[in-house]
């Protein structure tokens, strides 16, 4: 079940990223009447030149690196722990496998309950990650716009 949850975020996560770049896809007109040829040059010079402000290569984005996933079996973890826990509770009061039983119940619950906000935190920075790349992309896009611009071709 995990791993099919980590699967579905990684696609969602590079579907993210692909619309993204579809989205911010440009069209350059030349509006000094350039040749295909200098186009590709400009664009190219246009490209080291956002790469070099930016510090961002499209190429090789080296993305931020989202975190490992948590690991699972936390219910199991406090479910072993409250056992534990309770077993040593139940045979001060006289009936260990009672206490073990108790205890096994309350650590379970709490053990999925730090499970579940682990897994929120990690979700969280997965997002925040996402979001930080796209930002960066946009910087660059912006830039490779700019220097485009003032070569004098038409970004729309």
């Amino acid at each position: 079940m995990r791993t099919y949850m980590v699967l579905g975020l990684a696609l969602g996560f590079g579907m993210l990223l692909h619309v993204s770049h579809l989205s911010a896809q440009t069209f350059v007109f030349p509006e000094k009447g350039q040749s295909p040829e200098q186009q590709e040059l400009d664009d190219f010079t246009c490209f080291k030149w956002a790469k070099q402000q930016t510090g961002y290569d499209p190429e090789h984005p080296d993305l931020a690196a989202t975190p490992p996933p948590p690991s699972g079996g936390g219910a199991m973890r406090g479910a072993m722990g409250g056992a534990a826990l309770g077993a040593i509770g139940g045979a001060i009061a006289g009936d260990a496998g009672k206490g073990a039983a108790i205890g096994a119940a309350a650590g379970g619950g709490m053990g999925m309950m730090r499970q579940r906000r682990v897994e929120r935190g990690y979700q969280e920075e997965v997002q925040q990650t996402s979001a930080k790349n796209q930002q960066t992309r946009a910087t660059f896009d912006r830039a490779h716009n700019v220097c485009m611009e003032a070569k004098g071709y038409k970004i729309g």
